[in-house]
């Protein structure tokens, strides 16, 4: 007799909810909680499995399945599902719950008994014709499904249901659609629903990116890249990227879209800034409200136009407040002495707004009454010049005596001449009634030769006061108003030499009293290389042996001493080469080469990379980091910012850079090198590594946290805030962690304001070690590497051209540096490509010093931008000099604005010393303990040194003669760089810093 256990009790229970609370990151091709009408699932045999539906406590039909024929021997039931498409799905999961009865507490029970059931699948093209017969064979088995609880005859009288959840994945699916087919084959079940789905990483915005949806691969351990799309009005910085995991999760996200001009985020998308408002650069900033004089009617502005009768100059910033021309100057007044006239004037009440205002001076010179004015002469000299002054007062001379002299100042500023608006003026008419008289008589031209003339010229016969001497200045009349020399005699007789042959010279005499000088004669034309005087000839030709002769005694002298320094050369020599073959052998053993100086070791030298991270770097237990937010995105993965708990001791804020899923052997590798080379370093200015996490994931380095981020974002943030001696600073701290690093024989490669991290107190630390390699023993060795991105603007033309880098080359970098310090964060080279970049500086070119820029660190740019990297400074005499300035912050007031003729080229410069006293002179040639002597005797300025003799150094108590040698060698070298600054036009106050306190 066949029985049949009647399982309906199962799924009448008053509190069966199985409603799902959905997944976005699910897609679900088949749900039975939620059809409404029949399934229409079919059963083979007919009479194995019976669908049974019952009603939730919500009245919605419930469809199940059951089978228990459990009484009977070799049973095989199937119950087959509807034809699914599988949609977009590459693998599909299946999840069922279920109960099943304990075959135990069946009472009569045969031993064909089962307590599992088998879930299979078939993949076809196309539903199968329902005549279709089954076939067994066609399913391919996903698994064999047990309950983790079971009921018993006890549980049905308690009316206690023991719901088993289970879920198995089927992939890949590559035909068009599936069946699904459970298989009894002898246990008492009841099949109450049957989930299948697909997962997918849901659409999502991500840092203004939309992201469509995306399937995941079938392998688990592979993540999907999708890029982002901006949204509308949005552009992209960096490539926006997320990673599509296994579990249908957004893993990773890097690079970012941002705002485009006028536009400004709000909640996750890029809003028109109102009218009023305006936002000039693309970025995740808000729209700021229009600058003073400025307005905008319509949303989305760009930048805020001026009101009518304000401007804004070319190079003004979209944020500046619009400006107008200044009023005109006040108070014009002279003063006249025999030689000089001197205008001042009061600035203008009104200077528009702006502070560049300057002056220029208009002469004018009106020779009689009723007559119209001219333009004055060349000759009149205005000094310092007579256009774009910026102080309020200019200097007169070579004026002519008994003349009116109309001068017309005008004020202008950056705007001025903007709108069609005149220029205001104020003038002044000057009489020179009170100039000295002329005292010299017409000049005349006695004898010339090819490199000399002699001059002469006629006293007045009653001068005012007795005249002691005559001033003789002369130039090329090519180089009419750029240059000149002059010389002086107590005769009215003078014999000009060293002139150029066959050329025209200029020529104007004045004569000194005892109440001052005269004014100028008028200009005299000579030419040199006139034959007209056979004596004067003859004289030269007299010279000529003259200067012959000297030449070879000293030329005797000379081979004399060079054959008595060989000798010692050759043994000093021989000398030196010993001990450098006994210091090489010394460092072959094992030695370091500079004591006290701990030597960096290139993590690539070692077989086992992790063995490097091991040695320079210690293990941190994941448990002490706390993660709060992220900050950023590098080359590897998130940088976020947290805290790091040491036990007994306080949190320490930290920075904590992780390495995104889905890393390869050679990811990982070079991301803990950077760490590994970190691990190394121990100064104030270099970025301090924590630790490192590599026994867990995610793999982590953790360091300091820098509170203010990056130097360039910084300082373009606080544009102008800060003072001049702070800018030093920043710049010293800089200069000073590359000094360690070339110290210990390292070579950054990367040196750029990006690449500085600075904290809460101002103080900056060289980071990002990713593209540094190590320096050889040898001081001049380069790195050469055959490979990778160089970035361009920062980099040296050596390194550029045949990729060799130095520590030299990271002066270069430390010099662009410089320039993005003073310019607060302006991009070097501005819009120029890459390629202009190269070109403009193999052709001499290099960056103009920023507004403001103080003379003496626009001099050290240029020191460190020269072609011949032997000549760039080191970071020691950098980091000397900058503390020099420091201590002496007057020198940072001679601006490059104000001084004339300054070389924009490297190459034009003389190989300056980084020294600015006379005392740090004598400590570079090692001589400091005459300094005492120098200060005594008046010579306190490096100018009044170069002016020297041998007698002088003597004088002053220098008695061996080695050291009157080498104080007389240094000298010389002095007054040649005196003379190339003079000939370049680089005339400054004071000459650099020469009057700093010692």
């Amino acid at each position: 007799m066949t029985v049949r256990l009647n399982l309906c009790l199962l799924l009448v229970l008053p509190r069966l909810i199985l409603s799902d609370p959905g997944h976005p990151n699910q897609v679900v091709l088949l749900d039975t909680t939620a059809v409404l009408g029949e399934l229409g699932w079919k059963t083979f045999p007919v009479n194995g499995w019976d669908a049974i539906t019952e009603m939730d406590e919500q009245n919605r039909p419930i469809h199940t399945f059951q089978v228990c024929h459990v009484m009977e021997p070799n049973q095989n039931n199937w119950l087959r599902s509807n034809w699914m498409p599988r949609q977009a799905a590459q693998k599909i999961y299946v999840e069922l719950r279920f109960t099943l009865r304990d075959c135990n507490s069946i009472p009569w029970v045969l031993g064909t008994c089962k307590e599992t059931f088998n879930l299979l699948y078939l993949e076809t093209d196309e539903p199968q014709s329902p005549t279709a017969r089954f076939h067994a064979a066609d399913y391919a088995k996903i698994d064999t499904i047990a309950a983790d609880e079971s009921f018993t005859q006890t549980d049905l009288g308690d009316r206690v249901l023991r719901l088993n959840t289970e879920v198995r994945e089927v992939g890949p699916i590559a035909r068009k659609g599936f069946y699904l087919a459970f298989q009894d084959v002898g246990a008492c079940i009841a099949l109450v629903s049957v989930r299948v789905y697909y997962k997918k990483c849901p659409s999502t915005l991500r840092n203004l990116a939309a992201f469509p949806d995306t399937v995941p691969r079938v392998d688990s351990s592979s993540l999907v890249e999708v890029r982002g799309a901006c949204v509308e009005h949005a552009e992209e910085r960096d490539t926006p990227k997320l990673y599509c995991g296994a579990d249908g999760d957004w893993l990773v996200p890097l690079g970012r879209c941002v705002c485009s001009v006028g536009y400004e985020e709000t909640d996750g998308l890029c809003l028109a800034c109102r009218p009023g408002f305006y936002k000039a650069f693309a970025g995740n900033i808000k729209c700021s409200k229009c600058p003073p004089h400025s307005y905008s009617h319509s949303g989305g502005s760009p930048l805020c136009p001026c009101d009518i009768g304000y401007y804004r100059a070319g190079k003004d910033p979209p944020t500046m407040a619009c400006t107008r021309p200044p009023s005109p100057p006040r108070n014009v007044m002279f003063n006249i002495n025999e030689t000089t006239l001197f205008l001042e004037w009061l600035p203008p009440s009104d200077a528009g707004g702006r502070k560049d205002v300057a002056y220029n001076v208009l002469c004018q010179r009106c020779t009689g009454a009723g007559q119209d004015c001219e333009p004055c002469d060349r000759d009149v000299r205005f000094i310092p010049h007579p256009l774009g002054l910026t102080g309020t007062s200019v200097a007169i001379q070579d004026f002519v005596a008994h003349t009116n002299y109309t001068f017309l100042i005008e004020a202008l500023n950056g705007v001025s001449g903007m709108g069609g608006i005149s220029r205001p003026l104020a003038n002044i008419t000057v009489s020179t009634e009170q100039a000295g008289p002329l005292l010299v008589g017409a000049v005349r031209k006695d004898w010339a030769t090819q490199n000399s003339i002699a001059l002469s010229w006629q006293e007045v016969e009653q001068p005012p006061s007795p005249i002691l001497d005559y001033d003789i200045k002369y130039y090329e009349k090519e180089q009419e108003q750029l240059s000149y020399s002059s010389t002086r005699t107590k005769s009215p007789t003078a014999i000009v030499s060293g002139l150029k042959p066959s050329t025209i010279y200029v020529f104007h005499v004045r004569a000194r009293t005892m109440t001052g000088v005269s004014s100028y004669s008028p200009k005299y034309e000579f030419s040199t290389g006139d034959e007209n005087s056979e004596e004067a000839s003859d004289q030269g030709q007299v010279l000529v042996i003259v200067l012959a002769a000297v030449g070879g005694f000293s030329l005797l002298v000379i081979l004399t001493l060079f054959l008595l320094i060989t000798g010692r050369c050759q043994w000093w020599i021989k000398a030196k080469m010993k001990s450098e073959e006994k210091r090489r052998a010394h460092f072959q053993n094992g030695h370091v080469p500079f004591p006290g100086i701990k030597t960096y070791v290139d993590p690539d030298t070692y077989e086992d990379p992790s063995q490097a991270v091991r040695e320079f770097t210690k293990e941190i237990d994941p448990s002490r980091i706390r993660i709060e937010r992220v900050i950023g995105a590098g080359e590897f993965g998130e940088v976020c910012s947290g805290w790091l708990c040491t036990p007994g001791k306080k949190e320490l804020s930290v920075a904590i850079k992780t390495l995104k899923g889905g890393y390869t052997e050679r990811q990982r590798r070079d991301f803990l090198r950077e760490a590994s080379i970190m691990g190394q370093f121990d100064n104030p200015n270099i970025i301090r590594l924590e630790g490192v996490v590599t026994k867990s994931r995610p793999v982590m380095i953790v360091v300091e946290y820098m509170e203010n981020g990056s130097l360039d974002s910084f300082l373009r943030k606080h544009d102008g805030h800060f003072t001049m001696i702070q800018l030093v600073g920043m710049l010293r701290g800089i200069a000073s962690g590359m000094m360690y690093l070339s110290d210990i024989g390292f070579v950054h490669r990367d040196l750029a304001a990006r690449n500085i991290l600075v904290d809460e107190g101002l103080v900056c630390k060289v980071s990002d070690f990713g593209m540094s390699r190590v320096l050889e023993d040898d001081p001049d060795a380069a790195y050469t590497t055959t490979g990778g991105k160089i970035p361009i603007r920062w980099t040296a033309p050596e390194a550029i051209t045949y990729r060799k880098f130095s520590s030299a080359s990271d002066v270069w970098s430390y010099g662009i540096v410089m320039w993005e310090v003073m310019s607060y964060g302006e991009r070097p080279y501005w819009e120029m490509s890459n390629q202009d970049v190269i070109l403009s500086i193999e052709e001499g070119y290099r960056l103009p010093a920023p507004v403001g820029c103080p003379v003496a660190l626009h001099q050290l740019m240029l020191l460190c931008w020269q072609k011949d990297r032997g000549r760039r400074p080191r970071f020691g005499d950098v980091v000397s000099f900058m503390d020099k300035l420091i201590r002496n912050p007057s020198c940072l007031l001679t601006l490059v604005d104000d001084v004339h003729g300054f070389p924009e080229s490297p190459e034009d410069m003389p190989d300056y010393p980084l020294f600015i006293s006379v005392g740090d002179w004598l400590d570079s040639i090692k001589m400091s303990q005459y300094k005492n002597n120098f200060i005594a005797a008046g010579y306190t300025t490096l100018d009044s040194v170069s002016t020297m003799s041998i007698d002088d150094i003597r004088r002053i108590g220098v008695s061996l003669i080695g050291h009157q040698r080498r104080i007389v060698s240094s000298i010389q070298s002095l007054k040649l760089q005196f003379l190339q600054v003079q000939q370049n036009s680089f005339h400054m106050n004071g000459h650099f810093c020469e009057k700093m306190e010692m």
